[in-house]
């Protein structure tokens, strides 16, 4: 059994103790999907006001979905096309007050208002993105931006499968 010592006294101190947490539980696990699955965990239970939080795993030319919370997800997602498909085509954080604003958004989840996807590079590359959801609008900002881009450096050989 894992616990950790998250606190949520201010952003910072948040993701760097989610930070902390997933460090924990992938250091040393070669295994890509498990460690995607445990973040994903993570992420679910300590940040506030998600409605998903998951990953989608770049395969030839799209995104498939990988270990995630919350409802069932879009299956495929061609690069380039919506805010998951556009953090993988331009290798860039994509901070999404409101998605129903989003050029070609896909909505997978109608209850969701606002999206941070975050890529995961290896090698020059985008192996992966983490996908954050909300059913709040600009529920995310700059420090959330960071926070999790922070974990997705940390786990670029961690889930590079």
């Amino acid at each position: 059994m894992y616990a950790f010592e998250v606190a949520s006294d201010s952003k910072p101190d948040l993701y760097s103790d989610v930070l902390s947490a997933i460090d924990a539980i992938t250091a040393g696990e070669p295994d890509a999907v498990a460690n995607m699955a445990n973040t994903a965990a993570i992420l679910w239970e300590y940040l506030p006001d998600l409605n998903w939080a998951g990953f989608y795993r770049t395969i030839g030319d799209e995104l498939v979905l990988g270990p995630f919370m919350g409802k069932a997800a879009c299956i495929r997602i061609p690069i380039g096309k919506g805010v998951c498909g556009t953090a993988a085509a331009t290798s860039a954080t994509q901070l999404v007050e409101d998605v129903y604003a989003f050029p070609g958004h896909i909505a997978c989840d109608a209850a969701s208002r606002s999206e941070l996807v975050v890529p995961i590079l290896a090698g020059g590359r985008v192996i992966a993105v983490i996908d954050l959801d909300s059913p709040t609008p600009a529920r995310f900002d700059a420090e959330d931006a960071a926070g999790v881009e922070a974990i997705a450096r940390m786990l670029s050989d961690r889930v590079n499968a």
